[in-house]
């Protein structure tokens, strides 16, 4: 596995893959890899497990001082970010988590999601996150606020 996108790219570009374990990278809070290497590893046939989908914990926790986001405290833009996601998220009716859990999987060529977990608490409550329903408005509001990249596949 890997925590950068442009690597599996590269990777993908030069020889025949069927699948990457990338660590972050296509989340509420990153979607850049939707430019290129997810389009690529759609029409490659590869599939893409990601860890990570809560960018460190930001994306679980959500925008409390103190955060963490990609291995570091969350810097003022990220926890402003996070603000505006939660915000919408929780006008539908959601969780954040719930909200990070789901997202990455609607891209076709995302075949898994690791959530991280320290005990079996933890994993039920991961299976719980998992299982909540989500309202399709939520997608599409935070697609209409920009917080979401135009080609992000998500329920219409």
């Amino acid at each position: 596995g890997v925590n950068e996108w442009q690597v599996c790219e590269a990777l993908a570009r030069a020889g025949d893959f069927d699948i990457f374990l990338l660590a972050g990278r296509y989340t509420l809070l990153e979607q850049e890899a939707l430019d290129t290497f997810l389009p690529l590893a759609e029409a490659r046939g590869i599939g893409i497990v990601l860890g990570g989908p809560y960018n460190s914990g930001i994306l679980a926790t959500g925008p409390r001082k103190g955060a963490w986001y990609n291995y570091n405290r969350a810097p003022a833009a990220i926890l402003n970010r996070v603000r505006k996601i939660e915000r919408i998220v929780t006008s539908q009716g959601a969780r954040l988590a719930q909200a990070a859990l789901r997202f990455p999987l609607h891209h076709p060529s995302v075949v898994s999601v690791i959530p991280g977990a320290a005990s079996p608490k933890e994993v039920a409550l991961n299976v719980r996150t998992m299982a909540a329903k989500i309202p399709k408005a939520l997608w599409r509001d935070l697609k209409a606020q920009g917080l979401l990249h135009r080609a992000a596949p998500v329920p219409k």
